[in-house]
């Protein structure tokens, strides 16, 4: 039972939850810091729009691509740069494969963000552009009466919250659960100890890897339930405005991320323990595999691309296969977009099957 679905699930937390969470703050910061500055770049740089587009999701998850779209449903840049950035980004599936994998993870994100930008200048100058609601004529707005100006607040009298308890009591538990998580998982990472030998003597034999990895996978589910168990961001929301709804949206992303990575371990471990399924039975081998990952790239969202990248990772397929899928999928941005600009959103979701094809193809001819 221990290494058949214990083990999975406390590997969810500890070898991806808490390397996710070592790159969420700085990233998250960044975000708020400096985001707003990425809308304004794109609208002013409009030449250079796919680029720029490509180049914004260069950070983990979905929040470049989805910066992205929401200028592009302003009609603020062309459509070839909001395909760029569909075919760049890597979604939610960046923060696995950086925590397992960071070197190859950095080559295919140089590679995805060229492939996304030559393939943006090529929808722009083919001329694929979806009418969008944006270029629609704006009927003359009518003049409404002005609204009395707010008074000026006074001193706030308040004492201001620490960060960690801005962000609210759920998520303080998550970082201090991941504060754990890291104290024990980066010496096992670089094989300074063995976390069964030092609970042995100080915890009465429990394992304490296992332990908060089962404490912090728990906890990720429990954010998972609360958010209404969904499979993707669907919001155009910009940039956190503080750094305690950095660390709240921080949590909230370890925790989708945790919670899609337990779903592949465990599913993989009941696999291979069952039935003695080692992935060479599936077509994921080959232009077969291609074709499949390019194909799963289509459905909307980050949670079957976390659970394809994980399978990579245990073994299930080959780099040309993931490729393909990393460049077909689109993350979340695509849901927002959907909303918004829908036959942009369905026009630009197949055309990123067809770098994800050419470029999986090449990657398994010279592979």
């Amino acid at each position: 039972m221990t290494e058949l679905l214990l083990r999975p699930l406390a590997d969810a937390f500890m070898t991806v939850g808490v390397f996710v969470a070592l790159l969420v703050v700085p990233f998250g910061w960044a975000r708020h810091r400096w985001g707003h500055r990425m809308d304004a770049a794109l609208e002013r740089h409009q030449r250079w729009g796919p680029l720029l587009a490509a180049l914004l999701t260069v950070p983990p998850g979905c929040g470049g691509a989805i910066v992205v779209m929401s200028v592009y449903a302003r009609g603020a840049v062309s459509f070839g740069a909001a395909v760029a950035a569909l075919v760049a980004t890597m979604g939610d599936a960046a923060w696995v494969l950086l925590a397992a994998e960071p070197v190859l993870t950095l080559q295919l994100k140089v590679l995805l963000v060229v492939t996304g930008a030559v393939t943006g200048y090529v929808v722009d100058a083919v001329g694929i552009a979806p009418r969008r609601r944006a270029d629609a004529p704006v009927p003359a707005p009518t003049a409404a009466p002005a609204a009395p100006l707010p008074a000026a607040p006074g001193p706030s009298l308040r004492p201001r919250p620490t960060v960690l308890l801005e962000a609210g009591t759920l998520p303080a538990l998550m970082w201090l659960v991941l504060g754990a998580g890291a104290t024990v998982s980066l010496p096992v990472t670089f094989q300074v100890l063995d976390p069964a030998a030092l609970g042995e003597p100080l915890l009465g034999g429990v394992d304490p890897y296992l332990a908060v990895g089962l404490v912090g996978t728990v906890l990720a589910v429990g954010f998972f339930v609360r958010n209404g168990c969904k499979v993707a961001d669907d919001t155009l929301t910009g940039e956190p405005s503080s750094m305690g709804q950095v660390l709240a949206k921080g949590a909230d992303e370890i925790s989708f991320v945790t919670v899609w990575v337990a779903v592949a371990y465990v599913a993989w471990s009941l696999l291979t323990h069952l039935t003695g399924f080692d992935g060479s039975q599936l077509p994921l081998l080959g232009i077969a595999g291609v074709v499949v990952g390019a194909l799963i790239g289509l459905i909307p969202g980050c949670a079957v691309q976390i659970v394809f990248c994980g399978i990579f990772l245990a073994g299930g397929m080959p780099l040309s296969t993931l490729v393909a899928n990393m460049t077909s999928q689109d993350g979340d941005a695509l849901i927002p977009l959907l909303a918004l600009e829908h036959r942009s959103a369905l026009v630009a979701t197949v055309l990123t099957t067809v770098p994800a094809l050419l470029v999986g193809s090449a990657l398994l001819v010279l592979s």
